[in-house]
């Protein structure tokens, strides 16, 4: 039995994809005042959803 060499693959310089936090920070870059308004409405919600559960879920004592 006899085997063929098998061809070499040429690897072609290829730029890998963007890593998401790499696209993350370029469309921050460029929408500015859009993204930190919605990162303060985001942060401004999570506080207000964190309140309103400790207030509902506090212990009542009695008297």
């Amino acid at each position: 039995m006899t085997q063929e060499p098998t061809p070499k693959v040429t690897s072609q310089k290829r730029t890998p994809p963007s890593s998401f936090i790499k696209l993350a920070m370029r469309n921050m870059v460029r929408k500015g005042s859009q993204s930190i308004l919605h990162f303060g409405l985001t942060a401004i919600g999570l506080l207000i959803f964190i309140i309103l559960i400790a207030v509902l879920g506090r212990p009542v004592v009695p008297h």
